[in-house]
């Protein structure tokens, strides 16, 4: 089989904090924003990757799921337990010196004792963001 990764999903609770987040912080491409009853759906990916995109959608635009249930992934999205991504790059420490100025730090650049070396941020919305270092 030929199968590759065409989209992944975060969450957002603030589109144009998300929006700043993912292209002028991280340097993504929009290629699409899609506005529907009061919702919106941004997808973004890195330029020259056309065929991978991250979709930042509303977390209660699903109908089936319930109010219990809303409170819950609000909840997880506060704490940042809801949703994560792994990114990756040649060079962590310039990545990582240009996102301290807009991202919340949750780990400084560090050697894993499971072989790699990444950094960890926080989106507007609370999702952890791995960054991991491509040797």
């Amino acid at each position: 089989m030929d199968i590759t990764i065409h989209s992944s999903f975060l969450p957002h609770d603030d589109p144009d904090a998300s929006l700043a987040f993912y292209r002028d912080l991280l340097g993504f491409e929009v290629r699409n924003d899609v506005g529907y009853s009061g919702m919106r759906w941004i997808t973004v990916g890195p330029v020259g990757q056309p065929g991978t995109s991250i979709v930042l959608h509303p977390p209660a635009a699903d109908p089936g799921i319930t109010d219990d249930e809303r409170r819950t992934i609000t909840e997880m999205m506060a704490k940042g337990t809801y949703a994560i991504i792994t990114l990756a790059t040649p060079d962590l420490d310039a990545t990582f010196e240009r996102l301290q100025a807009g991202a919340e730090i949750i780990q400084e650049p560090t050697e894993q004792p499971y072989g790699v070396r990444d950094c960890a941020i926080r989106d507007p919305a609370g999702n952890l963001i791995r960054i991991n270092e491509i040797r």
